[in-house]
């Protein structure tokens, strides 16, 4: 049996986290690095995924940052052979990138905008290129040398809105227009979940294990009425800390979680307990 700290231990792998720009997906770059892995910092954003990269290796770690369309084959197949040549290997894949509305609000449209009467076509199709078709893309190209290596971890980012419809109410402002978390999330997150429970059983006997990872609303300074309307919703009365999806993503990344595939982690504060 493996120590305790062994099987945390990611030391000689490499791993690949889209969205590395993110409020999250940075926050998982730094933590398997932390870990001992080499990793790929890729997103669309190169100033934000350099800084991340710099921040790493200034603190010891290896990190290169890779920008990347994740939506373009081309430009996915260009980032796997990159890590490919920095580390030797690629063992880990965390599927972070994801268009949000609060962080990416010119992609589809103002916030209020959001009505789903009147929620735009190309936003849906742009939601579904980046969300879902970016994930079977880096996921289609993970898997090849994982394959030949005999094994992986593949993580998903999944939302409590992909579990079940958003509460509306707590985007509203007295005397302010409504506001809507729009249509496209809660799709696109859903999805997530399919994929994760079709690739967990497809690759179920090749060693490759497939899960998803569920975080409940992170604080980024949000105004205090939104706060305040989403901690009433969680059993813990507070939205999670940037850094609270760490343990859970590396237990995932690593060989704690080595009899687990196919399930969803949700670290939610109890959202979706009631």
């Amino acid at each position: 049996m493996s120590a305790l700290p062994e099987m945390f231990d990611l030391s000689g792998k490499g791993a690949i986290v889209t969205g590395g720009a993110g409020l999250l997906g940075s926050q998982f770059c730094k933590t398997l690095a932390q870990a001992g892995a080499g990793v790929s910092i890729v997103d669309i954003n190169a100033a934000v995924i350099e800084k991340v990269a710099e921040e790493i290796t200034a603190a010891g770690g290896k990190a290169l940052a890779i920008p990347t369309d994740i939506t373009d084959p081309a430009s996915v197949e260009a980032m796997l052979a990159r890590t490919l040549e920095a580390f030797g290997r690629v063992d880990i894949l965390v599927n972070s990138a994801a268009l949000d509305p609060k962080f990416d609000p010119d992609s589809i449209g103002e916030q209020g905008a959001n009505a789903f009467e009147t929620f735009p076509l190309d936003g849906w199709k742009q939601a579904l290129d980046v969300n879902l078709t970016g994930m079977f893309l880096c996921s289609q190209a993970a898997v090849k040398p994982m394959l030949e290596q005999g094994g992986g971890s593949i993580i998903n980012l999944c939302s409590t809105y992909g579990l079940g419809g958003p509460d509306q109410r707590i985007y509203q402002v007295e005397g302010q227009p409504p506001k809507y978390k729009p249509v496209t999330y809660t799709v696109t997150k859903a999805g997530v979940v399919g994929m994760t429970k079709y690739l967990a059983t497809y690759f179920g006997t090749k060693n490759i294990r497939v899960n998803s990872l569920t975080p409940g609303g992170v604080y980024n300074n949000h105004d205090q009425q939104f706060v305040e309307a989403y901690a009433y919703r969680t059993a813990m009365g507070r939205m999670a800390k940037q850094h609270e999806m760490n343990g859970a993503l590396l237990f995932l990344a690593s060989d704690a979680s080595s009899y687990m595939t196919g399930a969803n982690l949700v670290v939610d504060g109890g959202w979706t307990a009631w």
